[in-house]
């Protein structure tokens, strides 16, 4: 069987610029010639690819450093033989005579789903270059990815943003998960999370929701649908943007691979927001995995009574996590990935917003009920009786004053 194509579909669709009749751009001239595509890596390749990604349980970190050290085709020959370090062995003993390439193969076209490995042009090299330097065997480097969906998982990655949390969550974090995600999503940032019951799937249906890229990591095959409640919702993600694994098709959901995928999902975004997480959790695994890559860490606040922020409470007091209450303060987090639009986290508008000094003594100094002469509001506010007259006018102008038979009084808010 053929190896997976190395683009995804409409690759080359999206690689071609805009065209008009005779092949002429928008503005008449001839549109440039599209670069030519990045060849595919050899069958063999991507074959051994899909022989090392079954042959140990992830993360196998003697087997990466040994891929890394020889190369996958050849590693694959010796792990097949049995001539590889003692470590390697170690790992690969159980498995390292099941070779189901072709089934894998079969079951991944059948089911829509392509390899992406190092030698792919699609692989998200800087990302996934954290988990190999970092030094940590628990945070070893995947050694291919399975994904399912039209998008390509390194430009996905060029600027995304994790959110994460608690599969128990309560309506605040629900809210707040999807609320970031809405904001995050609408200027453009990859929304990832893990497709959990939850906070990862409002993370996940706010992106939806806002017509933005989201990514979910399973801990299972890509191919399967799990939660099973939420089949819908992975097949949302995978029509718009991409659902990926690092297990090969039809592997199952284990406890361990919820721990052992949550080092991608922290791997694969610039940050990390928690938005709940009980003390022991799934979450402030990934929060670890992410303070461990140099990730930027942050964390939403609860309620002091609740079980479910206790988690994020910790990371804020002693796990170097940034407190943040909604997208701006994330994106100033985040530093240049949103520089377009952090700053200063603006409150609510105020209908008195940009009254100069005298004008907010009138302003303050009007009754709301009964209506009183500017020479009474000159005394009351302690201004010029010339000064209240000009900031009176300004303040009609701006609907935040009225006048009555000579007399002055505030407009309430119904009035405005």
């Amino acid at each position: 069987m053929s190896a997976p194509a190395s683009s995804p579909p409409g690759a080359a669709a999206q690689r071609t610029g805009p065209a008009g009749v005779g092949g002429e751009g928008l503005a008449g001239a001839p549109a440039p010639p599209a670069p030519p595509a990045p060849p595919a890596p050899p069958a063999e390749v991507v074959r051994a690819r899909v022989y090392l990604a079954r042959v140990a349980e992830p993360p196998a970190a003697p087997l990466a450093r040994f891929v890394a050290e020889v190369g996958p085709v050849e590693a694959a020959e010796r792990v097949r033989c049995g001539q590889v370090p003692d470590a390697v062995a170690a790992a690969t003993r159980a498995r390292r005579q099941q070779d189901r390439v072709d089934d894998d193969l079969a079951a991944a076209a059948a089911a829509g789903l392509r390899l992406v490995a190092p030698e792919h042009a699609e692989w998200p090299a800087e990302p996934l270059a954290a988990l190999a330097g970092c030094g940590a065997d628990e945070l070893a480097p995947p050694l291919a990815l399975w994904v399912r969906g039209p998008g390509r998982l390194d430009a996905l990655t060029r600027d995304a943003v994790a959110v994460v949390g608690a599969r128990a969550a309560t309506g605040y974090g629900a809210h707040v998960a999807g609320e970031l995600a809405v904001g995050l999503a609408g200027r453009g940032t990859t929304v990832v999370s893990g497709a959990a019951i939850g906070i990862d799937g409002a993370a996940h249906r706010g992106a939806l929701a806002a017509g933005g890229p989201t990514v979910a990591v399973l801990a299972c095959g890509a191919d399967r649908a799990y939660p099973p409640a939420h089949e819908a919702l992975l097949a949302r993600i995978a029509d718009t943007g991409l659902v990926v694994s690092e297990y090969p098709p039809g592997s199952v959901p284990g406890r361990h691979r919820f721990l052992v995928r949550n080092r991608l999902i922290a791997a694969l975004a610039a940050g990390t927001v928690v938005v709940e997480a009980g003390l022991r959790s799934g979450a402030t695994r990934t929060a670890s995995d992410a303070a461990t890559l140099g990730r930027v860490l942050m964390a939403v606040p609860g309620p002091v009574t609740s079980g479910q922020s206790a988690g994020c409470h910790r990371l804020l007091r002693e796990g170097g996590a940034e407190l943040v209450t909604g997208l701006a303060e994330v994106l100033e987090a985040l530093g240049p990935i949103g520089a377009a639009l952090a700053g200063v986290l603006a409150g609510p508008q105020r209908a008195t917003d940009g009254l100069d000094p005298v004008g907010t003594l009138v302003h303050d100094a009007l009754p709301t009920r009964a209506a009183r002469s500017a020479g009474w509001l000159a005394v009351e506010a302690g201004v010029p009786v010339g000064a209240v007259r000009a900031a009176l006018v300004a303040l009609a102008r701006r609907g935040l004053a009225e006048q009555h038979d000579g007399l002055w009084q505030r407009t309430l808010p119904a009035r405005r």
